[in-house]
């Protein structure tokens, strides 16, 4: 595979703006798309990952970092990835560790690879691809962990030949296992209201925005990045009960990549091409106007790496960082609610935090999703007592708060 890998073709001069303003020049590595899984067998997530006693201690850990560019062509300039790492590590009974790596060599050859010297590299185009095989992982001597006798860990990296992270961009993974699992919340008692005209009391307000926005523009849910990566075996609708993707025979991501690496990469950079193709919607533009009537205070609170909220014109506190347990949040003294939109369960100690400060918790969020020509009960899980919940699209809900206050103005 060609790197640069071309991504959006023969940008014109609006879509070389929006690069320059929101991805290339902009206050944050938006040119950078990173994402990390890890998935364990244990007691504690017995229902998703098949768990039935203290031998079934699977792992699999997926971490991937992509940087795109400019990229000149003969007519205009092109999006390309310019950077590509894909990290997987999966750990499991010895017998069954085997099997993938006999199973990688064999995609290794079915994809045309080259055996580097050294025999634990290989080559195809501008890709290069290391397996190593460990006994105990060194990161798991480092961190004390025991996995039980018998276990073996495999790691795979896939790089673009120019590419060589650094030891704190490969220590990530690692540093996110050593959290532990989710907790999940045990929902409270709230209060369903029909829409949000309760916010004209609770003026001024914060918002925290989620995928529901992203969604309304288009752009794949995030469990699509589920379903290319093959976090979760997806059978079934309720995302909650999906199982994890944690034996290697069950596991085909890698082989997918190997054989296929053009095709593959086609899906791994499918959702940063939605975000640069996707417009602001009419939600958002609600939102920049609820902030210049001075009832939306503060920077949009997100972990959404569109852009979007920034391309309607509002200042974004991004949260998706891997180096904050609890990233910052800029609280506006006299803010009386957070307007929480569209978003499930990744950042309840945003909403937390809000609660600590005397502010109303209101969220927005139809608590499902439409499949197939069906609507797919999804609840949400962070609601608490005292909490409002609005159930309603963010399409519906924000412009028709707009037009509330503007008729309440006169």
């Amino acid at each position: 595979m060609d790197i640069p890998y071309i991504v959006v073709d023969q940008l014109d001069p609006d879509q070389q703006q929006i690069w320059k303003a929101y991805f290339g020049d902009a206050d944050r590595p938006r040119y950078v798309e990173e994402g990390i899984w890890r998935r364990t067998q244990e007691k504690a997530t017995a229902g998703q990952s098949g768990w039935a006693g203290s031998g079934d201690a699977r792992r699999r850990i997926i971490h991937y970092r992509y940087r795109y560019g400019l990229v000149p062509t003969t007519a205009a300039p092109a999006i390309g990835l310019t950077d590509l790492y894909l990290y997987h590590s999966a750990s499991a009974p010895a017998g069954e560790i085997t099997a993938h790596h006999d199973a990688l060599r064999a995609s290794l050859a079915v994809g045309g690879w080259k055996t580097a010297p050294g025999g634990a590299c290989w080559t195809r185009r501008d890709l290069r691809c290391r397996i190593t095989e460990h006994d105990v992982h060194p990161q798991d001597a480092a961190a004390g962990r025991a996995l039980p006798g018998g276990y073996r860990t495999l790691d795979v990296r896939i790089t673009s030949a120019a590419y060589a992270p650094p030891p704190s961009v490969r220590q990530l993974p690692w540093n996110v296992l050593s959290t532990g699992i989710r907790v999940k919340d045990r929902p409270g008692t709230a209060t369903r209201i029909p829409d949000l005209s309760v916010l004209a009391d609770l003026r001024p307000f914060q918002v925290e925005i989620g995928c529901g926005t992203s969604v309304e523009a288009s752009i794949p849910p995030l469990h699509r990045l589920h379903e290319i990566y093959r976090v979760t075996d997806r059978q079934g609708h309720e995302p909650r009960e999906h199982r994890f993707t944690l034996s290697p025979a069950a596991d085909n991501l890698l082989h997918e990549v190997l054989t296929e690496p053009e095709e593959k990469t086609a899906e791994f950079v499918e959702m940063f091409r939605a975000c640069f193709l996707a417009e602001p919607t009419l939600a958002l533009w609600a939102l920049r106007e609820l902030k210049d009537a001075g009832h939306l205070v503060g920077p949009v609170i997100t972990h959404n790496f569109d852009v979007l909220a920034a391309r309607a014109g509002l200042d974004e506190c991004f949260m998706r960082r891997y180096d904050q347990a609890v990233p910052d949040v800029e609280w506006v003294d006299g803010a009386k609610a957070l307007l929480v939109v569209g978003l499930h369960a990744d950042r309840r100690r945003v909403q937390a935090r809000a609660r600590e400060r005397g502010m109303k918790v209101v969220y927005l969020d139809p608590e499902g999703f439409w499949h197939d020509g069906a609507f797919l009960p999804y609840p949400l899980e962070g609601p608490q007592d005292g909490d409002l919940v609005c159930r309603a699209t963010a399409a519906e809900a924000l412009p028709a708060l707009v037009n509330l206050l503007k008729q309440q103005a006169g």
